[in-house]
């Protein structure tokens, strides 16, 4: 896969990940690293993102995840990899 193709990675975040911000900070985060896609809450307390783009921003988000913002505790993240969908920009659910 050349750099330039870009990739789509679905992913689920558990935790404390609701209530801490972590919306906001996935979409500032993702905007910085110039990725498409969303991000959401869940109504079992997980958040649930996806972001395309740029395989490099795309490892870097699914990192970030893994931590989320200061106040998150992060217990697990489950990533499924999709076929690019051509998005763009980012939004909130």
């Amino acid at each position: 896969m050349s750099a330039a193709e870009p990739i789509r990675r679905r992913v689920l975040i558990k935790g404390r990940v609701q209530g801490v911000g972590f919306r906001w900070s996935c979409l500032r985060m993702a905007e910085a690293g110039g990725l498409a896609g969303w991000c959401k809450n869940l109504p079992d307390g997980r958040v649930e993102a996806c972001f395309e783009g740029d395989q490099a921003a795309v490892e870097e988000a699914l990192a970030w995840c893994r931590e989320g913002p200061s106040s998150a505790i992060v217990t697990s993240v489950d990533v499924t990899p999709e076929t690019p969908q051509g998005e763009r920009g980012f939004r909130l659910g």
